[in-house]
């Protein structure tokens, strides 16, 4: 591919990142199942340890299976370059570790899946950091979070499990002018919905497990990073902008420019971590992201009709699909997802909790399980599994109340899910069977 061509995206998906074998032509990318790489000499082993020349030391850190994914998903997302993990939650830690220090804060949306707000609120504690949960459709409300130890801002664009849309402008505006980095969850649009970077992220965080490899085999994460934010310019991120003592005192933003946070993450974050993606893991998620556009084109378009069906049964109480004209995102996801507004959103049942539980157990095609983005459509009651560990009031705000069930729209034969759910809800409720 020649590099001063600009390849659109059905292109990129296919090629970006991958070039024929050199030693046997292998069209396909190969799964490169090695630990370790055998160095030129010793003077070649010590470039590579000393962070002078790339190449491949050990599989922890690199491996070439995982570079060609790393450099798809960066192209993609319009970043300079990417580190990929172990699951999507892997990726999160990644993005927060050069930035944090004990006794600093991130400022989170409420609006983030169950397992996300559990990272934040608990398990971050025991690093010293901590969050703070603010409605992210208030930027007041975010610029007055913000506090001298605030070292980032994080949202999800396409909020799980309810598919609320972000206004990451706005919310980009605010993290801009209080000098801190914006982390944006693209995990249930993708970058074929939407490019976080062009709309002032700094850093796009995946959960590759989902829409990117799109078929249930495997997990994985991944961090984008943008190159555009300096991290010298406040003296709030010391892991980049100082002396870094494992590399003789080596400034990553001053040596890597741009790729600070790139190198960062490899180098400290993947060694010391240990946080690593398998690179059969890559070779799914390369094979998963050759079709992307297909798929995302079919989810949406599925997604579409079955919410506008839904918001009509009798049985049905609110659909939250931002790809609904009643919905009150649905004119900012034009602007944000001019594609189509995702394929993932929460639907109340007026029976309550008992409902969601006998609808879930009524499923045929649907399949009760805690993933999304599958080709497969999915389906799970949050306020009993994902989002069980969250207190009710919790539950609410995050869009899982105990009366909500979430779907995971699959790329099937879109009436025959439309049959599925309707006999499911006539057992629900009877009396109420959709017209």
């Amino acid at each position: 591919m020649t590099e001063t061509r600009q390849y659109g995206f059905d292109t990129l998906q296919v090629h970006a990142g991958a070039r024929p074998d050199p030693a046997t032509g292998a069209r396909q990318t190969p799964i490169y199942q090695s630990t370790g790489y055998v160095f030129r000499d010793a003077d070649h082993a010590a470039a590579l340890f000393n962070l002078q020349e790339v190449g491949f030391i050990y599989s922890r850190l690199t491996n070439p299976t995982v570079a060609v994914l790393q450099e798809r998903i960066a192209t993609l997302e319009g970043g300079v370059g990417a580190v990929c993990c172990s699951s999507g939650h892997a990726a999160q830690i990644m993005a927060l570790f050069p930035l944090m220090q004990p006794g600093c804060n991130v400022v989170a949306s409420t609006r983030l899946y169950g397992g996300t707000v559990t990272q934040f609120s608990q398990t971050i504690k025991r690093f010293g950091w901590s969050a703070k949960f603010v409605d992210f459709d208030d930027p007041a409300a975010i610029e007055a979070a913000i506090d001298d130890d605030t070292r980032a801002v994080f949202g999800e664009v396409v909020a799980n499990p309810g598919g609320w849309i972000m206004d990451i402008d706005a919310v980009a505006k605010v993290a801009d002018a209080a000098g801190l980095p914006l982390i944006v969850d693209n995990t249930t649009a993708t970058p074929y919905l939407h490019r976080p970077i062009e709309h002032g992220a700094t850093l796009v965080v995946h959960s590759t497990t989902k829409y990117l490899t799109g078929n249930g085999t495997v997990t994985g994460g991944c961090v984008v990073d943008s190159g555009k934010f300096d991290w010298t310019k406040s003296g709030k991120f010391p892991s980049l902008s100082e002396p870094e003592p494992a590399y003789h005192g080596m400034r990553f933003h001053e040596t890597f420019g741009g790729l600070a946070f790139t190198f960062h993450g490899i180098a400290i974050g993947l060694r010391d971590l240990g946080m690593t993606m398998n690179p059969q893991a890559a070779h799914y998620t390369l094979l998963g992201i050759e079709t992307l556009s297909l798929r995302m084109d079919r989810h949406v378009a599925n997604a579409e009709k079955i919410a506008a069906w839904l918001e009509k049964h009798p049985a049905v109480e609110e659909v939250t699909y931002a790809g609904l004209p009643s919905s009150p995102y649905h004119e900012r996801a034009k602007t944000v997802c001019p594609r189509g507004a995702g394929a993932l959103f929460t639907f109340a049942l007026k029976g309550g909790y008992d409902a969601c539980v006998k609808f879930i157990d009524n499923v045929e095609i649907f399949s009760h399980v805690a993933n999304l983005g599958d080709t497969r459509s999915l389906c799970i009651h949050s306020a009993s599994t994902t989002h069980r560990q969250l207190s009710e009031a919790q539950q609410v705000a995050a869009g899982a109340a105990p009366n909500v069930v979430r779907v995971s729209i699959g790329i099937e034969d879109a009436d025959d899910l439309i049959a599925d759910l309707d006999q499911a809800l006539a057992k629900v409720a009877p009396k109420m069977a959709a017209e």
